[in-house]
């Protein structure tokens, strides 16, 4: 990866971080670890949403709506996750996001054990909030380890991500299968999560905050909003992001309802989706350095697209599972490469990352409840055709994401 340029004059200071290299490798295996039980918390349910929705009742369009409220407490603590990043430091603020998913993802324990919708939807609000802190925290440490070390990093860390997806994933089919109680999987996931959070955090790069930090964080995010590059950044992350979003929401589902696959299968087959994120986020740092990121990123849309469709339109089960197989692939490396992108100045990379989160989470925001409506009208196979025009989108805005 390119060394980024220096700040401009007028850039004011960034966060001020000491550590040797040997600290820089320590903070590097931390912040995989966090991205790795970042994805056991958010499939372990997921997986396990057609039993949600059976639990409370739901129609498809219910369930959109019970998946936006996780979705608007995510979008919510975007705004102002860089600057709470910059003024207490990645670590604190992946733990306080920890603290705040798992007293949600309890809630929702609460809700569910009472087939109770109010109480839920409460929680998943909550757990979003949290998601939201804990995401630009962990990026942003990710991105400062990915400088401090010179190499291409992030999709390795965001593969973590997928390769915590598959474990949740299977843990979710594996409780299906044994008929543990959703709640009880929930609560046992949330509780686990924290205490690893809480001895991974310790190893990541010392942080001294700035004093003069607020100043530059208030007028560094209005700057950064006006960016024409972030932005767009912005644009081609909430492509993909949608991409990879309504598959997390909605395969599960598309297996069961559009397929006839029983829950477990639907569990399988979103874990071969996971699984295809994850080797792909595992190569893609080579695939990148040798290629530039715009024509791995249209090479990756164009995966995708293919795979969209043999999940739609598949004839047999084996093609339908090569298309979530294509999917997971294809929709694996816009969202890291959008971080890696969006903190090529390390000086402005925490705002500038909460600006391109902010953008690129709106696809969870309005996702949700988007394919669930078309899903109460033309069906769930049906619905999934709207994500082709959020990859045409993907395509024309990979340019964005050349080395700034």
């Amino acid at each position: 990866m390119p060394r980024a340029a220096a700040p401009p004059p007028d850039a004011g200071p960034g966060p001020v971080l000491t550590g040797s290299p040997r600290s820089a490798d320590r903070a590097r295996v931390a912040v995989a670890v966090v991205f790795a039980v970042n994805g056991v918390e958010f499939s372990s349910w997921l997986s396990r949403l057609p039993a949600v929705r059976d639990t409370l009742g739901l129609t498809p369009g219910q369930l959109g709506l019970l998946l936006l409220a996780m979705a608007s407490g995510t979008v919510g603590s975007l705004p102002l996750s860089g600057l709470l990043v910059r003024r207490i430091g990645p670590a604190r603020a992946v733990l306080l996001g920890g603290l705040t998913v798992t007293a949600g993802l309890l809630a929702v324990t609460v809700g569910l054990t009472a087939a109770s919708l109010p109480p839920t939807a409460v929680g998943l609000f909550f757990t979003g909030l949290g998601t939201g802190t804990w995401d630009v925290a962990m990026n942003v440490e990710a991105t400062d380890v990915e400088q401090r070390l010179g190499r291409t990093l992030l999709p390795r860390f965001h593969a973590g991500f997928s390769l915590g997806t598959v474990a949740g994933a299977l843990l979710g089919a594996a409780a299906a299968a044994t008929g543990v109680p959703l709640p009880a999987q929930l609560a046992a996931t949330a509780l686990c999560v924290l205490a690893v959070l809480v001895l991974a955090t310790r190893r990541f790069l010392a942080f001294q905050h700035d004093v003069d930090a607020p100043a530059y964080g208030g007028s560094g995010l209005r700057r950064a909003w006006r960016e024409p590059r972030t932005l767009l950044i912005g644009v081609m992350v909430l492509s993909f992001a949608f991409t990879e979003g309504t598959a997390n929401d909605w395969l599960a589902i598309a297996l069961v309802d559009g397929h006839h696959a029983t829950q477990a299968q639907g569990a399988l087959g979103f874990s071969l989706f996971v699984a295809a994120m994850t080797l792909s986020r595992t190569i893609g740092g080579s695939l990148l350095d040798r290629w530039g990121r715009p024509r791995v990123l249209r090479a990756t849309a164009v995966l995708a697209l293919a795979g969209l469709l043999l999940v739609i339109v598949g004839p047999a089960p084996v093609w339908v599972a090569v298309g979530s197989l294509l999917w997971g692939a294809g929709s694996a490396l816009g969202f890291p490469v959008g971080m890696t992108a969006a903190a090529d100045d390390p000086a402005s990379a925490a705002v500038r990352v909460s600006v391109v989160s902010s953008i690129g989470y709106t696809a969870f925001l309005g996702g949700p409840p988007l394919i669930g409506l078309l899903a109460g009208r033309v069906g769930i196979l049906g619905a999934l055709l709207v994500v082709l025009a959020a990859l045409v989108v993907a395509l024309l805005a990979a340019g964005a994401a050349r080395p700034d």
